[in-house]
């Protein structure tokens, strides 16, 4: 059946797909050849006769050349505000194969890096993505950048520091660590140069850190929507951190006035203080704007009680204060992202909101919990009683064989059970938690999604737990886009939706699972905007202030000259 919409005078956007292998992800799963985009939106699919009588004759044409066009992705859980404060200051680690590659791009860093200035691994990396299967010594860093002071930081559960790197952060034994932390040894007694702690002692180390002038933060961020638009990558949902500053919203609140943001970012916001945090969620909920199409308040999360944070056995003061923050919350009628790490501690968290809606309705809120790598059936089977969503990640690809002997083969088989809870109709978004902690790349989470086997090989799922590609990519998109509501008009590509979408570099639907993360999008459009081009489409990309009716190269030209 023709999808059609009623032609019009050329707009700027006016464009029209052809020659593709077009996934809708439509109810019915529709591959098309062709696609409309005008004002925005896709104005039609199907063939490309049908398509075209939707556009103006002037309208620019773009020949895929058989390519597989997906949906943009849509992150549901990455921490893309305070990735890009950083980035460009920082040296990244992600998807590099072996350290002697990883230490050499330290060298090269401090080659354009001032000396004394500091040489900075935030995360996203780990140790089992190296040939050699481990870490960095202190005296490998300090070899490969001895002008600089270095951090390098692994998850939350470690940072190596060069010797000048101690003198700089002032740390000469236990007691100058923050938190927990301490100082790791070997057998001998001999610092080892790495710091070990949780969470919080990480978190702290990295705050003594110089910070980005705000120039700083928006170049850094601007960079880092890009390296997401390559990857196909057309909107996040960020969750906020309990170590993000509301001042540290400037930058992409700045690009979202200026018409320099690229990328639909949603919001959360944490308590920016333990203690007050209805009090501080109160002023917080009248000073967000409006927002737009590109950059939306989201509601509360990750952190929305400190003392519920990473905190595995709250007491009934940690337990009422968390229910009085979301009872607020659901009178406010706001969305919540809450932050769990453990499928065994769980129930403290879901018995609270079980209260809070047994007096305030919350089935129409969104409300989900991230994470619970470890989710049971039983624990998604109540979420979905409560109408809350899971933003699930792909973090048990860096599970270490010493995780997973810790639970049974039965267990293992179904951890996490993504085709059960599909199956009960939980609503699941899915995504990164990038930066520091997992690598942004969602062609690696996706194939961790569909075979379950860790970097080292080793199975997590039993072939029952496994989704289809295609239902793999339904979570990526339509999945993350429920989350803020916006189901309706992101997530998959009909007439009436956003105009956002990539066309990838090798078939995802058909490419050998092994070369699946290899994939990255050749151009990317968001509202119909191309903001990413490369290979055969380089040369496309709508810079900010020029006319969208610029036809470079002959890949896109107009219909007469088609003719």
């Amino acid at each position: 059946m023709l999808a059609s919409a009623t032609p019009c005078p050329a707009q700027p956007g006016d464009t029209l797909l052809f020659n593709g292998r077009i996934q809708t992800l439509d109810p019915t799963g529709r591959v098309v050849d062709a696609l409309a985009i005008s004002k925005g939106l896709v104005s039609a699919i199907g063939s490309r006769a049908e398509a075209e009588a939707s556009l103006p004759p002037n309208a620019r044409f773009i020949d895929l050349g058989g390519r597989t066009v997906i949906p943009g992705l849509i992150d549901s859980h990455i921490h893309a505000i305070r990735a890009g404060l950083t980035f460009t200051r920082e040296v990244s680690w992600i998807g590099v194969n072996s350290l002697q590659d990883a230490l050499s791009r330290l060298t090269e860093a401090a080659a354009r890096t001032p000396p004394g200035d500091w040489i900075i691994v935030a995360g996203g990396w780990n140790p089992q993505q190296f040939v050699e299967r481990r870490r960095p010594t202190q005296a490998e860093v300090t070899a490969a950048a001895p002008a600089h002071p270095v951090y390098i930081q692994l998850s939350y559960v470690a940072v190596l520091l060069s010797p000048s790197g101690f003198m700089k952060l002032g740390i000469a034994e236990d007691m100058d660590v923050p938190g927990n932390g301490r100082l790791d040894r070997d057998e001998a007694g001999r610092k080892t140069g790495w710091i070990l702690g949780d969470i919080d002692a990480v978190v702290a180390l990295y705050g003594r850190l110089p910070k980005a002038d705000l120039a700083a933060a928006k170049q850094g961020t601007r960079a880092f929507v890009r390296e997401l638009l390559r990857f196909g990558v057309t909107g996040v949902l960020d969750p906020g951190g309990h170590n993000l500053a509301l001042e540290d919203y400037a930058a992409v609140k700045d690009l979202q006035r200026a018409g320099q943001l690229d990328l639909r970012i949603r919001y959360s916001l944490c308590a920016p203080h333990a203690g007050t945090e209805l009090a501080d969620f109160s002023k917080i909920l009248k000073e967000q704007p409006e927002g737009d199409a590109w950059l939306r308040f989201n509601g509360l999360g990750e952190c929305v009680t400190w003392a519920m944070y990473n905190n595995e056995s709250p007491d009934a003061a940690a337990l009422a204060g968390l229910e009085e923050v979301l009872s607020w919350a659901a009178r406010m009628r706001q969305r919540v992202t809450l932050h769990w790490n453990n499928d065994a501690s769980a129930h403290h968290l879901l018995d609270v909101i079980d209260r809070v809606a047994r007096r305030w309705p919350i089935g129409d809120l969104r409300w989900s919990i991230a994470h619970v790598h470890d989710a049971r059936i039983e624990t998604l089977a109540r979420m979905r009683a409560m109408d809350l969503g899971w933003l699930a990640q792909n973090r048990l690809l860096f599970a270490a064989p010493s995780f997973l002997a810790a639970y049974t083969q039965a267990r293992n088989e179904t951890m996490p059970p993504f085709v059960s809870a599909r199956r009960l109709g939980l609503n699941i978004g899915f995504g990164t938690d990038a930066h520091r902690v997992m690598t942004y790349n969602p062609f690696v989470a996706l194939k961790w999604l569909i075979d379950g086997r860790t970097l080292s090989g080793q199975p997590t799922r039993g072939l029952s737990e496994l989704p289809g590609r295609l239902a793999a990519l339904r979570m990526y998109t339509q999945g993350s886009a429920w989350f803020s509501g916006e189901e309706g008009v992101r997530g998959r590509l009909e007439p009436g939706t956003f105009a956002d979408l990539a066309v990838l570099s090798q078939d995802v639907m058909s490419a050998p699972l092994d070369e699946l993360a290899r994939t990255h999008s050749l151009l990317t459009m968001v509202g119909g905007k191309i903001v990413h081009a490369e290979g055969p489409f380089e040369g496309l990309r709508q810079e900010p202030g020029k006319s969208s009716r610029q036809r470079p190269r002959s890949i896109a030209t107009s219909r007469d000259k088609l003719r």
